[in-house]
């Protein structure tokens, strides 16, 4: 075996936040790259925000446009990016426009002012937008389709013999994937556009990127005043930098972390379930307030209602919620798009928890956070569920989610979403008809890896939060909701 050093191959940053982790690391240097996809998914705004975040004065990046529209009024809203700094054009970013060459029918003269222009500027990223343009201005009798693919032949091997790393925009439908420039393509990414009842999404997939490993499976791409970003579908690992088990945090309510053994271990995910007006968030707004007193940081995600409200529901009961982000120790996320991705709700997470260093993450509520998901991502809430916590306790924070739970009589039905098994507490609220009386009663139903009461206790809600009293005993049938009289 030869112990010849192996050729390292290095990777450009794409400048475009979460796809150089799908990627597997970046684009590879002087590769030849193919964005593929329907018009309007966003193929012209990744190309140039990968050009502007690699382009120098040395070596520049060369832009040619071969489509019907003027370059003037593609730049035009181009421009609105924030990535796109009019200043570098002419400098180190050039745009060159083809259409004189494509409407005269002329394939080689096309590929001879390409070759003029990168041999004259030495660019680092050369890009082509869009190719299928050329072939289809040339589809007309007198250009066979020999004609056709030897152009395109010829053009992939010279973009791939300069030092240049390239790309090319096609516009295919998903699943067109028999053109050859597929088969050349060093690397080959996907943006979809998909339409489900009344909600749109974009996505993006790489199916090839020659000599490293990208991220399988869809990712969630947005388009915003920033250019496009990427919400990686498998979230990058981390190690695991959770405390040795004995670390506990209080929930905010004395009784109820006596219940629990000492309170919460320290990098659980605790779910609170239970019905309308049971006090699952203020029992989490307690849990957040008691954060507080340990000078630890937090983080809420709401999806039911404004932040404005729920601070103000907390000042009623005497938790200072709005001092706390005053003194920048809690952000309050208000996460309600209707075509909401779980990617995307991570992301936010994280970058609060990075900024803050929080330690305690709050998702009141799980319904709201299914209702906000778009119907695609809907199909798949268990896993993504289940992705976005492992996420978050292996960084060691402590995460409560509440959960709607509708009355009946399975008591032990402790989330709609059979994501229960995903919690390592569990926490659960209800009413029961107690001598003509509605009451309601709090259990520890699960805590993984820790002893914990199992008994039944009243509790009530007050204006100064959660106040649990005495254990209901003396009745049977307590979890049917109607307890009667031990004989």
């Amino acid at each position: 075996m030869s112990d010849q050093p192996r050729v390292r191959i290095h990777r450009l940053a794409t400048g475009v936040p979460g796809l150089d982790e799908v990627l597997g690391g970046g684009i590879p240097e002087l590769a030849f790259n193919l964005i593929a996809g329907a018009p309007g998914t966003g193929k012209t705004t990744l190309a140039q925000q990968i050009m502007f975040a690699n382009a120098t004065p040395e070596r520049p990046a060369v832009f040619f446009t071969v489509m019907g529209e003027p370059p003037v009024k593609m730049l035009r809203y181009q421009q609105q990016f924030t990535f796109f700094d009019p200043s570098r054009v002419g400098v180190d970013i050039f745009f060159i426009n083809l259409i004189e060459e494509v409407l005269e029918r002329n394939l080689d003269g096309v590929l001879e002012r390409i070759t003029q222009e990168v041999e004259r500027r030495n660019p680092s990223i050369v890009v082509v937008d869009s190719f299928r343009t050329v072939v289809r201005a040339m589809d007309e009798p007198g250009t066979s389709e020999l004609d056709l693919q030897h152009f395109l032949q010829r053009l992939a091997l010279r973009l791939t013999s300069w030092e240049t790393t390239s790309f090319l925009i096609g516009e295919f439908a998903e699943g067109e994937s028999r053109n050859p420039v597929f088969t050349v393509a060093d690397g080959v990414i996907w943006l979809l556009n998909e339409l489900e009842r009344n909600s749109s999404t974009r996505k993006l997939r790489v199916t090839k990127i020659r000599g490293q490993a990208p991220m399988p499976g869809l990712h969630t791409l947005r388009l915003s005043d920033r250019g496009t970003e990427v919400f990686p579908r498998v979230p990058q690992e981390t190690p695991d930098r959770r405390k040795p088990q004995g670390d506990r945090l209080s929930t905010g309510v004395p009784e109820l972390d006596e219940m629990m053994g000492g309170g919460i271990v320290r990098g659980d995910s605790i779910m609170v379930a239970g019905p309308t007006g049971s006090g699952k968030t203020i029992l989490a707004t307690q849990f957040v307030a008691a954060g507080r007193k340990k000078k630890e940081c937090a983080v809420i995600a709401v999806f039911e209602e404004q932040p404005h409200s729920y601070i103000r529901r907390a000042r009623d009961l005497g938790l200072p919620l709005d001092k706390m982000i005053d003194e920048g120790t809690l952000e309050i996320i208000y996460l309600r798009p209707l075509d909401l991705s779980v990617d995307e709700t991570l992301q936010a997470i994280r970058e609060r928890i990075e900024r803050l260093g929080a330690t305690r993450v709050v998702i009141d509520s799980m319904s709201g956070f299914e209702v906000a998901l778009a119907p695609g991502y809907r199909q798949d809430f268990r896993e993504s569920f289940y992705r976005l916590l492992r996420a978050l306790t292996t960084l060691d924070i402590t995460v409560m989610s509440t959960v709607e739970v509708i009355e009946s009589t399975d008591y032990l039905r402790f989330a709609p979403y059979n994501v229960s098994f995903l919690a390592d507490d569990i926490v659960a609220m209800r009413y029961i008809e107690l001598n003509g009386e509605l009451r309601r009663v709090i259990s520890v139903v699960k805590m993984r890896m820790s002893s914990h009461a199992s008994e039944l206790r009243l509790y009530s809600v007050t204006g100064q939060g959660l106040e649990i009293g005495e254990v209901l005993r003396g009745y049977t049938g307590i979890i049917t909701g109607v307890p009667q009289p031990t004989k």
